[in-house]
């Protein structure tokens, strides 16, 4: 069932909790999860609080990673479709079509569980102004009471579960086309890509480096989601998504260590085959590296030229 709430953005928690409770506790109860996104209405004291206290554990939304709450971004699409359907312009009156709209979304045949959200809650279709027209057959919304009831209510709900079982596993099979599974453990390192819309100050320019780190692994909320151990300069949220995620294949402790950090191609002996920031993409992290691995070379003498005097010569 999904339910429209007419509210301003400028309500704070203790609003939004007013309209949950008005709208939805008062026909469900207490429900035992939340998932929302990371809103600072959401992520307030007042609001953590108070759900601890009445035992609902909240769940919330990876930065910049929509697919987290998939189904509610499904309904405030089909929302909006429906709202730019009726109002046709006049966008002043939309929340007095809200009733209608739910009414409408609730009532029609989904595609996922082949039948109506109304169905599903209340095991029957509520009617429409059609329906006045020709007479219903109610014969077909009676149901016995006891245990015919409770069967009808079980076969109903397992007939809708492996709707949405075999609609999952298909849209499972054609996202997964070619898609390889990579899982990271705490401490590892990996890669961080730079979004646009989640760090606007660092990719100003084209030329700005698409992706920062290494980063280190702190916790494995699942295989999908992690929280690195990112510096508060960034100002976002530590948990990304995999998709935002690259194993760092940099040197080992032990071949850093046996290097011969001299590593100026101008001298004798020196080693030109790069350093150790040789494996991986050049990011901030690394172009600083560099300029201090450079200095630290140039501080020792470069020599160009050297001769080997023989024995006839020394006489």
């Amino acid at each position: 069932m999904a339910h429209f709430i007419p509210c301003h953005k400028v309500d704070d928690a203790s609003n939004i909790v007013k309209l949950f409770f008005q709208e939805v506790v008062r026909l469900y109860g207490i429900p035992k999860t939340i998932v929302s996104d990371r809103d600072v209405k959401f992520l307030s004291h007042f609001w953590k609080t108070l759900w601890a206290r009445l035992g609902t554990k909240l769940l919330f939304s990876t930065t910049c990673h929509p697919q987290t709450d998939g189904q509610t971004e499904v309904v405030n699409r089909s929302l909006g479709a429906m709202l730019r359907a009726i109002l046709k312009g006049n966008k002043k009156s939309w929340d007095d079509y809200l009733p209608h709209v739910e009414f409408a979304y609730n009532r029609v045949v989904h595609k996922t569980t082949k039948m109506s959200p109304f169905e599903i809650v209340y095991c029957f279709n509520p009617f429409t102004p059609l329906y006045l027209l020709p007479l219903p057959d109610i014969a077909s919304f009676i149901h016995k009471e006891g245990t015919s009831r409770t069967e009808f209510v079980k076969n109903l709900h397992e007939r809708v579960r492996n709707h949405i079982q075999s609609q999952t596993e298909k849209y499972t099979k054609y996202n997964n086309k070619g898609r390889k599974e990579v899982v990271f453990n705490e401490g590892n390192w990996v890669w961080l890509h730079l979004r646009k819309d989640q760090f606007p100050s660092k990719r100003k320019s084209k030329l700005s480096p698409r992706g920062d780190g290494p980063f280190q692994v702190l916790k494995r909320i699942n295989n999908n989601a992690y929280v690195l151990d990112l510096p508060s300069e960034y100002g976002v949220s530590p948990s990304f998504n995999i998709s935002d995620l690259s194993l760092f294949t940099g040197l080992a402790d032990q071949e850093e260590d046996s290097l011969d950090l001299r590593t100026n191609p101008l001298q004798e002996g020196g080693d030109d085959g790069g350093g150790p920031w040789a494996k991986g993409p050049t990011t901030r992290a690394m172009a600083k590296r560099i300029q201090e691995e450079w200095a630290h070379a140039q501080e020792k003498p470069i020599v160009l030229f050297s001769w080997a005097l023989t024995q006839e010569q020394v006489d």
